[in-house]
């Protein structure tokens, strides 16, 4: 794919992951929708130094993706906007502990939410525009889709379930929308405290023996954008061989 002008949506864009994968698409081109739910000041900083760049290529869009009106109202704003869509990125996704004994029914709702169903309903509403425009879709997942994490069964099932939409999707939308994922590693250590041997005791589990970066996920992001013309289903582990070690 060209990616001179054309349009990404990249969802929960504020910050970390998401908004290096945003700096990373602009970069190549692309003119970005940025979504953002609560971080509205580290979202206009985004949008600002990416529009001192390259003027009136970025946009910002405030959506709660709880709201299940969310997803075709975002997906309206990015076409009033720029007049079409060519990639859409579903990042936004929430992550903490239910352990089992202690979990919720509004738990279980929130982290399905934000890591299923908003995703597959943005990837409906998008669907038309990016059938139009030959374009794709990249879902966050995690390698805890494939290895569960000690006390997050909801956040682990409902990663697994992600990666089954992209296999499921890339049928559905195929053969003109290539539907595929990125799973992150040991990439950022989550805001709850890891001591250092717990993170040294990840990091012995990980073949390349360190933490990968933002920008790690970000080219995998957009080697299946730009570079990938003929991968569709699955899954990239950017994990630093992680996934490969007992």
């Amino acid at each position: 794919m060209e990616l001179e002008n054309r349009v990404a949506l990249v969802t929960g864009a504020a910050q970390r992951i998401g908004a290096q994968i945003a700096r990373t698409l602009h970069g190549a081109g692309m003119r970005i929708a940025l979504h953002y739910h609560a971080s509205a000041d580290a979202a206009m900083r985004l949008a600002a130094e990416l529009e001192a760049m390259r003027p009136g290529s970025v946009t910002t869009l405030r959506a709660d993706l709880d709201d299940p009106a969310a997803p075709q109202a975002i997906v309206a704003q990015v076409l009033a906007r720029f007049g079409g869509l060519d990639v859409l990125v579903n990042n936004a996704s929430r992550f903490y502990p239910t352990p089992l004994d202690s979990a919720t029914a509004a738990q279980w709702d929130e982290l399905m939410g934000s890591n299923l169903r908003a995703p597959f309903f943005l990837a409906q509403a998008a669907a038309p525009l990016l059938r139009a425009a030959g374009g794709c879709i990249v879902n966050l997942v995690d390698v805890h889709a494939r290895r569960p994490l000690a006390g997050h069964p909801i956040y682990c099932m409902a990663k697994a379930a992600n990666a089954m939409m992209v296999k499921s999707l890339a049928r559905e939308l195929g053969p003109e929308v290539r539907v595929n994922g990125v799973a992150p590693g040991a990439i950022l250590w989550p805001d709850r405290d890891l001591d250092d041997a717990a993170k040294r005791e990840i990091l012995d589990r990980t073949a390349l023996r360190r933490t990968g970066t933002l920008d790690d996920v970000a080219k995998a992001v957009l080697y299946l954008v730009r570079d990938a013309d003929y991968v569709t289903g699955q899954v990239l582990a950017v994990d630093g061989g992680r996934t490969a070690q007992q």
